[in-house]
Order: C-alpha cells, then structure tokens, then sequence
C-alpha cells in the first residue's frame, strides 16, 4: 500500500510564503507524476501545479510565478514553494501521485489527505 503525508500547512499573513512538503512511501516500484491540487470551501478541487519524473512543470494561470513545485526522487518527495500569497490561496491542498505499486505491479493514482493553508490578517 502506498501513502502519501504533507506538511507544511499553516496559518500566513497576505503576501508571506509558505513551503509544503509531501513525502509517498510504501510499496513504491516508480513514481511517474506528482501534483499538488487544492480545494477551497464551497468550490471544486483543482489542479495547482504538476511535475512529472523528468521535472515537466504545470501550473494554473493563478499560481503563475508565485508558486514553485519541485521533486526529489531519491527521497519520494515532492515540494511546493508558496510565495506572495494571497487570501484566494486559502484551501485544502492535497498531495497527488501516480504510483507503480510494487506488490501490486499496477498504476494507482494515490491522494494524500491534505493540509490546510490559510492567508488571512
């Protein structure tokens, strides 16, 4: 079974950073893309940044050179830098992996359970 855990979450005034981290471990063979998604109250979960294995970024317009996602491979973990946050920001955001699973030899597409970043004065 595959897991992933963030951290980083937090209470930040408008304008602060914050860096969320999210770390998958269990039965790994290989991880293809990770994401980072968000979900604020009353609105659909959506897409905030992606990378894949070879570090291809995506990002949504509303992140656009404000945000920073990165991967460390070795370590299974992939990261989100925050900066310049605004109180829109404000949500759930949410770990996504794209995992082939050792014991399981298939693609499992693994959520974490999320973390709460709140920009408020």
């Amino acid at each position: 079974q595959v897991q992933l855990v963030e951290s980083g979450g937090g209470l930040v005034q408008p304008g602060g950073s914050l860096r969320l981290s999210c770390a998958a471990s269990g039965s790994i063979f290989s991880i293809n893309a990770m994401g980072w998604y968000r979900q604020a109250p009353g609105k659909q979960r959506e897409l905030v940044a992606a990378i894949t294995s070879g570090g291809v970024t995506n990002y949504a317009d509303s992140v656009k050179g404000r945000f920073t996602i990165s991967r460390d491979n070795a370590k299974n973990m992939v990261y989100l830098q925050m900066n310049s946050l605004k109180p829109e920001d404000t949500a759930v955001y949410y770990c996504n992996a794209e995992v082939l699973d050792a014991g399981l030899g298939t693609w499992m597409d693994v959520w974490g359970k999320g973390t709460l970043v709140t920009v408020s004065s």
